[in-house]
């Protein structure tokens, strides 16, 4: 496997090549000069696509937190239209690092939920970085309700380290806002679509990720607790993220082959934020054929669905002592 130092490099390589790109569009091309662009950039593609495909569990954790991949605004703008956002979850107040509301999408009327990040230091005070207090949960699931109420099938995206752990949440019910979520989550009666798009953190993530269809883009991750906070736990030691990433088998393969997702969605060379529209374009493709399939299901099957996939995650195993006694 292509070790730390290797892709480092391998990404000099890849801005070496682009400066270069740059400083032969700036002077008067003439044939040669553009195959030699054509040239350079069939380059870099190849050593993207290299470098790429030998990710670590740790580089694609590096990817999924990268800050210009698209939030789940940026997807609202190239996926839906008509979008109205709804604020507030009528007992405490309105979060920003969930956003919710009614839009259509390719006509049709739906919800979108999803976790809201940001760029720069203001909107990120602002979004809470992303991470979502009890009345963000709470927000959610009240505008859960209201498209079941109105037979409207639900779209949420998922992008967030974690539930905030402060201590104004805790004193709100974070726990208790979570859990109620997941049980009413498992029983609306719409079609329940969920896209991981960048960090699913624990909890924080599931609370608006139960859905009939979990979709995970190729280099976020899911996991019950971050690399650093596994490796703080195990080893008393957060420099050991690096081991933890591999250990907690948080990317979107490990996830298909443990039947944990439903499907991996390709993005761009290079990640989702190298080209948010085509990831959008992708993404669209895939919501299509997902609500085409649940909405052709019938209400009760659709639920007993949900039920079993959520039955069947996990693994157990029984002792050999147990078994043994429970034979005898």
């Amino acid at each position: 496997m292509t070790n730390s130092k290797e892709i480092y490099e391998q990404r000099e390589n890849i801005q070496d090549l682009e400066e270069q790109i740059n400083e032969l569009s700036k002077i008067n091309q003439d044939e040669e000069s553009r195959q030699e662009i054509e040239r350079l950039r069939a380059r870099i593609e190849r050593v993207r696509r290299e470098v790429f495909s030998k990710l670590t569990p740790w580089q694609k954790v590096q990817m999924a937190r990268h800050p210009q991949r698209p939030y789940t605004l940026d997807y609202i703008q190239h996926c839906f239209t008509d979008f109205i956002e709804i604020h507030g979850d009528r007992k405490f107040g309105d979060d920003h690092a969930i956003v919710c509301g009614m839009a259509r999408f390719h006509g049709e009327p739906v919800v979108v939920v999803g976790h809201q990040k940001a760029r720069d230091t203001k909107q990120k005070v602002f979004r809470n970085f992303g991470m979502p207090k009890p009345e963000g949960y709470r927000k959610a699931i009240r505008v859960m309700k209201m498209a079941e109420k109105f037979q409207r099938p639900i779209f949420t995206f998922i992008d967030t380290p974690g539930a905030y752990p402060g201590i104004d949440a805790e004193e709100r019910g974070q726990a208790e806002a979570i859990a109620y979520n997941l049980r009413e989550m498992a029983r609306l009666r719409v079609p329940i679509i969920t896209t991981i798009t960048g960090e699913g953190g624990s909890g924080g993530a599931l609370a608006i990720a139960v859905g009939d269809i979990v979709n995970m883009l190729e280099y976020a991750i899911y996991s019950v607790i971050s690399p650093e906070g596994c490796a703080s736990i195990m080893w008393r030691d957060a420099s050991r993220a690096e081991e933890a990433a591999t250990a907690l088998k948080l990317t979107a393969e490990d996830l298909k082959a443990f039947e944990l997702i439903d499907e991996i969605l390709q993005e761009p060379e290079g990640g989702a934020h190298t080209d948010p529209l085509a990831m959008a374009r992708s993404l669209d493709e895939h919501l299509q054929k997902d609500l085409a399939r649940l909405k052709s299901l019938p209400i009760e099957k659709l639920l007993s669905e949900r039920y079993e996939k959520y039955r069947r995650m996990g693994q157990f195993f029984e002792k050999a002592s147990a078994a043994a006694a429970h034979r005898s």
